[in-house]
């Protein structure tokens, strides 16, 4: 689960950046909160994120427990283009990871949560953000 600032605004990243589907919503007025549920698929063949907007609450800071969700993708270097082509904020392009040979790039969505993209070419489930 992540808290976001502005529900829509994160569905439009998490569906129109990374191309993930919305999957179902709900609130809950006696709460003050709403959700978002965003993935690839339905539970339980794909993961899902929640997303928790509680009302009137525009941003959260980051603490330093969380460090990012991690997404497999076929190709890291053409997810990069393609998240930028559609307004996101890659923070660290595409390239081999620091002694190693993987291939990942990090993108940060607009509440400041930072997503690693780890290229598998052979992880058929993966984003598909080519």
């Amino acid at each position: 689960m992540l808290r976001v600032g502005n529900l829509q605004r994160a569905i439009d990243f998490y569906t129109q950046v990374l191309g993930m589907k919305l999957l179902r919503t709900s609130e809950n007025p006696e709460y003050k909160y709403s959700l978002a549920f965003v993935g690839y698929g339905n539970n339980p063949e794909h993961a899902e994120i929640e997303l928790t907007w509680n009302w009137g609450t525009e941003s959260y800071d980051m603490g330093t427990a969380f460090g990012h969700i991690a997404l497999g993708v076929p190709d890291a270097y053409a997810a990069c283009e393609k998240i930028k082509a559609a307004g996101g904020n890659v923070t660290r392009e595409a390239g081999p990871v620091k002694g190693g040979t993987t291939v990942i790039a990090f993108v940060t969505d607009p509440d400041g949560y930072k997503i690693e993209l780890i290229e598998r070419k052979e992880y058929a489930g993966g984003a598909d953000l080519r």
